[in-house]
C-alpha cells in the first residue's frame, strides 16, 4: 500500500485537471457566451441576474487556478461553496434528497473541490513551486527559532 502513496501527486494533478476542465467549460459560456440567456435563467431560478457573472468568474477562473495548481485551496473552497448553493437552491427544489440523480453531478463537483481544499494541490503545482505548500514540517519551524 505504501507504493500507492507515491501516486498521490499524480492523483491530485489529475483531479485538478479534470475539475478545472469541467468548471472552465461551465464558466466560459456564462462570461463569454450567450450571457443574456444565462442571466434570464438565473433570474428564473430566483437569483439576481448579476449572479451569472459571479458564478462565471468563480467557475472559469477557479477552473484555471485548479489546472495550474495556483491558490488551489481558496479556489477549491469557492467552487465547493458555489456547488453547495447550486444543490441547495437549484437541484434539491426539483426533487427530494432521496432523488440523488437530480443533484449527483454538482455533489460530485462539490466533494472533489472540497477534497482539494483539504489536501492542497500536491507537489505537481504552482502552489508547491512558489510556496512549498504542505511540505514544511513543524520540526523545521522549531529549528528556525
Amino acid at each position: 500500500m505504501s507504493n500507492l502513496e507515491k501516486l498521490k501527486p499524480l492523483a491530485l494533478l489529475l483531479l485538478r485537471l479534470g475539475l478545472g476542465i469541467i468548471f472552465i467549460s461551465h464558466g466560459f459560456p456564462k462570461l463569454f457566451g450567450n450571457t443574456r440567456a444565462a442571466t434570464q435563467g438565473f433570474e428564473h431560478l430566483g437569483f439576481p441576474g448579476y449572479f451569472v457573472y459571479v458564478a462565471g468568474v468563480i467557475e472559469f477562473f477557479g477552473g484555471i487556478m485548479l489546472i495550474f495548481g495556483l491558490f488551489t485551496r481558496v479556489a477549491g473552497l469557492l467552487l465547493a461553496g458555489e456547488m453547495a448553493v447550486a444543490i441547495w437552491r437549484v437541484h434539491l427544489p426539483q426533487g427530494t434528497i432521496t432523488q440523488v440523480k437530480s443533484y449527483e453531478f454538482p455533489l460530485a463537483l462539490a466533494v472533489a473541490s472540497f477534497a482539494l481544499t483539504a489536501l492542497g494541490a500536491g507537489s505537481l503545482s504552482v502552489d508547491h513551486a512558489a510556496f512549498g505548500e504542505g511540505h514544511k514540517s513543524p520540526r523545521k519551524f522549531k529549528e528556525m527559532d
